[in-house]
């Protein structure tokens, strides 16, 4: 999987730091940490889960710290992680640890959060062919993060911007007149780029696989819907179903031969990981 770059890292973790640090500095650690004093830390996890962001957190420490702070990867991106692991150790002044802690620990739980609940939903539906993919409903500015998360869960990602595809969705379609309407006007504006049409119904699916559609999504279809517009469409286009998924009922809706399930929850309502910091 590709890492974030490490512009991006440097990016998020600057405002955060900026958040946590305000216009005075770490001023409980100023005051009650001799800045000569060195210590040992170990990020440790408190649960099972996947892990995701170290980077992140290494990326934090150093910030803080520069050269001055070691960071010493323990597991990877992607490792299944149980209660009691040493996922990094980090050496360095104690006061350069304790400024960026809580920098470290909320980018890499929050991040191990979304890549757990993505192995959960891809475990949901082994054994069906279809994949996991995530949405655009990420935290502001956290959004290329998130969707590595997604991909350390063992998750697909759907577009990254606005620009990088076409998805056509309900409210185009009401302005453009109609579904296939929507569907030739940004075909004959943006020749080539992958086109992605969300329909309602099961006539609505027929409508734009005939008309060429590569990729159609199923908003909020029962199961017998889904099953016919696979039936229908016999591989001519890609098929994603959306809307009203819940973990219990991911089986049966990917066992209906569609490709893909797109899954905002993945990103939006992550648990965190509980991982701690220990001196």
């Amino acid at each position: 999987m590709t890492d974030p770059s490490a512009a991006t890292l440097e990016a998020v973790v600057r405002l955060a730091l900026s958040e946590d640090l305000g216009d005075a500095g770490d001023v409980t650690t100023a005051a009650t940490v001799d800045p000569a004093t060195r210590a040992q830390a170990r990020l440790v996890s408190r649960a099972h889960g996947v892990l995701a962001g170290l980077g992140a957190a290494a990326a934090a420490f150093r910030a803080v710290g520069a050269d001055r702070v070691t960071f010493t990867a323990e597991h990877a991106d992607g490792d299944v992680v149980e209660q009691g692991d040493v996922l990094a150790v980090v050496d360095g002044p104690m006061s350069d640890l304790l400024t960026a802690e809580r920098t470290a620990l909320n980018l890499v739980g929050h991040l191990s959060g979304v890549a757990s609940l993505t192995r959960r939903w891809v475990d949901a539906v082994a054994g069906t062919g279809a994949r996991i993919r995530d949405t655009r409903k990420t935290m502001p500015g956290l959004r290329v993060l998130e969707k590595y998360a997604v991909r350390c869960g063992g998750g697909v990602n759907h577009r990254m911007s606005l620009s990088d595809a076409a998805l056509v969705k309900d409210n185009h379609v009401i302005a453009a007149g109609g579904v296939v309407a929507a569907f030739e006007l940004v075909r004959t504006r943006y020749p080539g780029l992958e086109l992605e049409i969300e329909v309602d119904t099961v006539a609505q699916a027929r409508e734009v696989v005939d008309a060429g559609a590569d990729l159609v999504l199923l908003d909020n279809m029962s199961l017998d819907d889904l099953r016919a517009a696979v039936e229908y469409t016999a591989g001519r286009a890609k098929l994603e179903a959306s809307g009203g998924l819940t973990l219990d009922r991911a089986h049966d809706v990917a066992a209906t031969g569609v490709d893909y399930l797109a899954v905002g929850a993945l990103t939006h309502s992550a648990p965190v990981l509980d991982i701690g910091l220990d001196i």
